[in-house]
């Protein structure tokens, strides 16, 4: 008994890891998403500014 015991404990700190490795990734994907939204939020306008310049002259 104290055997099963001893595996099913370890089981689980295995499982209890992984998910916690799991969270910290989407938690930094997440961060990394709202960051790319402020900056394009921001940066928009002006990258298309940037663009247009650059077609017309092309052009």
């Amino acid at each position: 008994m104290a055997e099963m015991y001893v595996r099913l404990s370890g089981w689980l700190e295995e499982r209890k890891g992984q998910g916690q490795g799991l969270a910290e990734y989407a938690l930094i994907l997440v961060l990394v998403s709202i960051a790319a939204f402020i900056a394009l939020g921001t940066l928009g306008t002006n990258i298309s500014t940037v663009l247009s310049e650059v077609a017309s002259k092309l052009a």
